[in-house]
């Protein structure tokens, strides 16, 4: 077989034993350190649509040379089930994954990953000019490479194929700057996953310049060393068709001199975790979901009119928010937060309500208003074993749901009139 199918195929032979299982109802077969005396096991995993290699390191075939394929390993190659292909804990040198990742042209593998990997050296990817590739998808998490500064030209060789990707998620991997000329060369990219790095407010203006992921739909910031709010608003602002932002796990902070103007098309925007203690304007005005979980936030007074969704649990709210502000307003989350009463008359029209571990007052209109949005099945996870009343002490430590709320223990008026009326006309008759 060529030695291109064979790296192809076997990437992470190890001289320690190793095999492949194939589970053929998920379709998925996983190798561990494969060796020259197990590689046949790599056989049975010809029917699966998921392959996975863990383990090894590559250095031995650095030298190995590397022709074109045959028509046969061609025919081979592209008959293959293959769909994804995951390698994990390997050290590649760069040079090899150059010089054997275009026969992936030949396949039908639409998502490759790396885990845990260790890129080594630097790769000629002038081979790799004006060639497609059907991956439409690459993820990178948890690993070490050369920084991407000064790598533009290699960038632009593999522009024919990277030109045409969708998806791309670099995680957990030290990244500190993302150059503009890069951000240029992803044309099509509508997914782009930079969580866990090093990224700072300075490094985004020039990650999002000009002309730089043009198509770009989804943005996941989370957990990097952002601070300022209105920075990140300046940045991506030039990405006209961004609809998902995710900051969360960040430590915002707002300069009021300030001003932004959000991508207008920017529709779901994730706040949970940036060390809030009020809510930050401006806001993307056409939101439709937001999310300020985890938080600090005391109150929540704004407005937008195109809110479908308002994530607002771990925070310090005394009080919920007044859902006249959102007319679209279909789901709700308070939970853990410090609220001790549900406005019954404003949430019992939304659809998912979430309002578990607060310390409620248990009267007649607290726990009855409860009761009753239970009653509609829009009470969600939590109920009853999450509601419990703090107040008034008789019933402090008592699930909301068993609290009487009978009509003659809440309204006693509403019993006592009727009676009392009817007595009367009683006493009139007797006259």
């Amino acid at each position: 077989m060529n030695v291109a199918v064979l790296l192809l195929l076997g990437l992470g032979f190890l001289e320690a034993e190793g095999r492949c299982f194939f589970n053929r109802t998920q379709e998925y077969c996983v190798c561990y350190h494969l060796s020259q005396e197990t590689v046949g096991s790599i056989v049975q995993c010809l029917a699966a649509s998921v392959v996975e290699f863990q383990g090894g390191e590559l250095e031995r075939y650095v030298a190995f040379p590397i022709s074109d394929l045959d028509p046969s390993s061609i025919e081979m190659l592209g008959s293959l089930l293959v769909r994804k292909i995951i390698l994990g804990d390997l050290l590649v040198p760069e040079i090899l994954l150059a010089r054997v990742l275009k026969f992936f042209s030949y396949t039908q593998v639409e998502e490759l990953v790396f885990e845990s990997c260790v890129f080594e050296g630097r790769g000629n990817w002038e081979e790799m000019a004006n060639r497609d590739l059907p991956i439409l998808s690459l993820h990178f998490h948890n690993v070490t490479s050369a920084p991407l500064t000064g790598r533009e030209q290699d960038f632009s060789s593999l522009s024919s194929w990277l030109g045409t990707l969708q998806e791309l998620a670099v995680t957990g991997s030290h990244v500190a700057s993302l150059p503009c000329g890069i951000g240029r060369v992803f044309r099509a990219l509508r997914s782009l996953d930079v969580a866990q790095n090093s990224l700072g407010d300075e490094s985004l203006v020039s990650a999002f310049c000009s002309g730089a992921f043009p198509q770009l739909q989804v943005l996941s910031l989370q957990r990097n060393n952002l601070t300022s709010y209105h920075s990140v608003c300046k940045s991506v602002r030039l990405l006209p068709e961004l609809q998902h932002l995710d900051l969360s796990q960040n430590k915002l902070t707002a300069d009021p001199s300030s001003s932004c103007q959000w991508p207008v098309s920017l529709r779901i925007f994730n706040l949970s975790a940036t060390g809030l203690d009020e809510v930050l304007t401006p806001l993307p005005p056409s939101l439709e979901v937001l999310d300020m979980s985890c938080n600090h936030l005391r109150a929540v007074d704004i407005s937008l009119s195109s809110l479908k969704k308002l994530f607002l649990s771990q925070n310090v709210l005394q009080a919920a928010p007044s859902v006249r502000n959102y007319p679209m307003l279909d789901t709700l989350h308070l939970d853990n937060n410090l609220i001790a009463e549900l406005p019954w008359d404003e949430v019992k029209h939304l659809r998912v309500v979430a309002a578990a571990g607060n310390p409620y007052n248990c009267s007649c209109s607290g726990a009855g208003g409860l009761q009753a949005l239970a009653a509609t099945g829009h009470l969600g996870q939590g109920w009853p074993q999450d509601y419990t009343c703090q107040s008034p002490p008789a019933y402090r430590g008592r699930l909301v749901k068993d609290v009487p709320v009978s009509v003659l223990r809440c309204n006693s008026a509403a019993v006592i009139a009727p009676i009392c009326v009817a007595l009367a006309l009683l006493g009139v008759a007797g006259a």
